[in-house]
């Protein structure tokens, strides 16, 4: 039995409260959809900065009435303390995923990126200790690894950020370290790779890549590459973000608690490969499509120029084994999207 199947197994003979920050987003919805599948009790919040209603009411449609009861969510901001302190009353896990997203987001933005994902993240840890909760599982991200050039990155070499959203996220960890050296608080980061799927938001000035060339293709219109290219991301479907959460909010190995761990499929995939693929993908039902052609613009300031995971550390001490790799993500996604 795979260590994802043992816990969900466990889960199926204990009903837990669990507490999803930015529930209403791309990731924790798909998180509140697991647990609620999985019989758990979840309380989320969201202050619907990025999170969207139609999310929740997917996740809704797809559970059904019954487990849908199992759910209480309230709108409100990490970035009060009161309302974080009132979201973790009566909590035994904490995902914590409320965030804004997006290095361009925060070149321009940078006072607000900190306020969310700096000054939030410090109240959500405060108001987890001060409640007792068992494990503060939080979202991290490769955009720590920064201008360091090995490839595949390991968890613990970094260089220096190179947006303000990647010093935010460094931060984080480096707050979570002390908080679980400090007040015992059990922390794990998982530092997510380009995470894409179902009910990812194409729209916007800061969309990421594959919803926002989903939906463009299907519009017919062009796709811009920032770049040659050449730029590649080792892309993680959502399903084995998803797993990565739920073993490190259960792993009982107290050496694997208080790490931070990347989460990805340790593969690596340009955006000239990407688009082909979509391309491929999308023309299946609209042969228009398939004549299309990108158009290649300026590199984007901020960016790194290829960004690949070692997973082996996720592996060997979580028992992670990503279950889709990017084309099997892909063809869910562009289903999704098509529907």
């Amino acid at each position: 039995m795979s260590a994802i199947d043992r816990v969900r197994d466990q889960l199926g003979h204990h009903q837990y409260t669990w507490l999803i920050t930015g529930v209403a987003g791309f990731i924790g919805s798909h998180l509140l959809e697991e647990l609620l599948t999985l019989n758990q009790k979840v309380v989320g919040i969201d202050n619907f900065s990025t999170g969207r209603q139609s999310n929740l009411d997917e996740v809704a449609a797809v559970v059904g009435a019954s487990l849908w009861s199992n759910f209480s969510f309230y709108q409100r901001d990490i970035r009060q303390l009161d309302d974080c302190q009132a979201s973790v009353d009566g909590v035994d896990f904490v995902l914590h995923q409320a965030a804004l997203g997006s290095v361009p987001r925060s070149i321009e933005t940078p006072i607000l990126t900190h306020e969310s994902n700096v000054n939030g993240f410090l109240n959500m840890l405060e108001a987890s200790r001060l409640a007792g909760v068992k494990r503060f599982v939080y979202a991290a991200s490769s955009s720590t690894y920064g201008d360091h050039p090995g490839l595949p990155k390991k968890e613990d070499i970094i260089g220096r950020p190179l947006s303000p959203y990647a010093v935010t996220k460094f931060v984080n960890e480096l707050y979570a370290d002390v908080y679980s050296r400090v007040y015992n608080l059990p922390t794990l980061g998982l530092r997510y790779f380009n995470v894409f799927g179902p009910r990812q938001d194409p729209n916007g000035a800061y969309a990421a890549v594959i919803p926002r060339w989903c939906q463009t293709l299907k519009d017919h219109q062009v796709c811009r590459i920032n770049g040659d290219g050449e730029t590649s991301r080792d892309f993680c479907f959502v399903k084995n973000a998803v797993q990565m959460n739920l073993l490190a909010t259960l792993v009982e190995d107290q050496a694997a608690v208080n790490q931070v761990y990347n989460v990805a499929v340790g593969d690596r995939t340009t955006l000239n490969q990407l688009f082909s693929q979509l391309k491929l993908l999308l023309s299946e039902n609209d042969s228009v499509i398939g004549g299309a052609e990108p158009d290649y613009e300026d590199f984007r300031s901020g960016d790194v120029r290829h960004s690949q995971a070692d997973i082996s550390k996720a592996q060997s001490l979580l028992g992670y084994e990503p279950t889709h790799r990017i084309n099997d993500g892909l063809s869910v996604t562009v289903e999704w999207f098509q529907r």
